[in-house]
């Protein structure tokens, strides 16, 4: 009995360790990006991003807890303007502050999670007019710490965070298509 322990103990060591280390081989930076074409005009699409007040209208992230604690402060709208958000596990707490604001073709924001995980990162919309279209692209960067690298080894965060762009780029796309 004490041999199977051992054993047991033996293999999950070396699990443990292997997940480690292939952990160490992740990048130390992550860029997740997703662009839609909207028939639309830049000018009609960048006041629906560069407007937290207007983000409950198209974010996938607005609807996943309907208790959600929102504040806005600095600016209505554009360079200055932030957002603060506290809700439940599904979309945890954080704030975001507009750092660039280039109407209508760019926005930098600055995005840092509280929980479920901390992190700090950078939101950026661009808008690239196409005839009579606009390619709206939407994408986010920062570093990526060991621990984000270990989440990594299970979990595929360009596939996770660009289905939750994906959508919210179709929201922007239905909402400002009218």
């Amino acid at each position: 009995m004490l041999k199977a322990i051992a054993i047991i103990a033996l293999v999950l060591a070396v699990g443990i360790a292997a997940v480690l280390a292939f952990a160490f081989t992740k990048p130390d930076t992550f860029r997740v990006e997703r662009s839609l074409k909207v028939k639309a005009p830049a000018d009609a699409i960048y006041p629906q991003v560069a407007d937290f007040h207007r983000w409950t209208g198209w974010s996938p992230y607005e609807n996943r807890d309907p208790g959600m604690k929102r504040t806005y402060g600095g600016a209505a709208a554009g360079k200055g303007a932030t957002y603060a958000w506290d809700g439940n596990n599904n979309v945890g707490a954080g704030h975001m502050e507009i750092l660039e604001a280039s109407s209508p073709s760019k926005l930098r924001i600055k995005l840092d999670f509280e929980r479920p995980f901390e992190g700090h990162n950078t939101a950026e919309f661009t808008f690239m007019p196409q005839g009579d279209a606009t390619q709206v692209t939407w994408a986010m960067h920062g570093p990526a710490p060991f621990m984000s690298k270990v989440m990594q080894v299970f979990i595929n965060m360009d596939n996770m965070i660009g289905k939750d762009f994906e959508a919210g780029l179709a929201s922007l796309k239905k909402l400002t298509e009218k």
